[in-house]
C-alpha cells in the first residue's frame, strides 16, 4: 500500500458522504480523481488487503436475525470448512482462533427464523455442529484501524 491507499482506507473508515456522488466527494478530499479512487478500492479488494467494503446494517432493526457462531474444526479440515462457511452470503467476519472453538463468525439473516435455516445448512454442508450465541446485550465500540 502506498500513501494514497492508506489515506483511502483511513478516510473510508470515518464514514461515507451522503451526496449524489460520494466517491467523487471523497476523491476530492484526498486529492485524486474519482476513477482513481474506484480503481484503487477495487485493487484493495482484489488483493484482499480489504476483505469487504460496504455498509454495516443493524440486522435486527431491519427485521433480520444476528448471532455470533463458533465451531470446533480439526486443523486438517479447517480450510475446507472455512471455504464452505465463507461462501454463504449470511456469513461475515470469520476468524480462526487458537482455542477448542477455533472458528468464529457472525451470521446475519433477513429474518430471525433464517438463523436456524442457515445454521442447519452450515452443519449439513460441513458435517460439524455450530454453537450459536445470540446477542443478549449490545455494546458499541468504535474501532478504527489506521493503515
Amino acid at each position: 500500500m502506498d500513501a494514497l491507499d492508506r489515506a483511502i482506507v483511513n478516510r473510508l473508515q470515518d464514514g461515507f458522504p451522503l451526496c449524489e456522488r460520494p466517491y467523487a466527494a471523497v476523491a476530492a478530499e484526498l486529492g485524486c480523481g474519482e476513477d482513481e479512487l474506484l480503481a484503487r478500492l477495487d485493487d484493495l479488494l482484489d488483493t484482499r488487503i480489504l476483505s469487504r467494503f460496504g455498509p454495516m446494517y443493524h440486522a435486527e432493526r431491519l427485521g433480520g436475525g444476528l448471532c455470533l457462531v463458533a465451531m470446533k474444526i480439526p486443523p486438517t479440515d479447517f480450510e475446507r470448512v472455512a471455504a464452505l462457511v465463507n461462501a454463504l452470503p449470511e456469513v461475515a467476519h470469520n476468524y480462526e482462533r487458537e482455542h477448542v472453538f477455533n472458528m468464529w463468525f457472525v451470521l446475519a439473516t433477513e429474518t430471525p427464523q433464517g438463523l436456524g435455516d442457515a445454521l442447519a445448512r452450515i452443519e449439513h454442508d460441513t458435517g460439524y455442529p455450530t454453537y450459536a450465541m445470540p446477542k443478549l446485550r449490545e455494546f458499541f465500540v468504535e474501532l478504527k484501524l489506521r493503515a
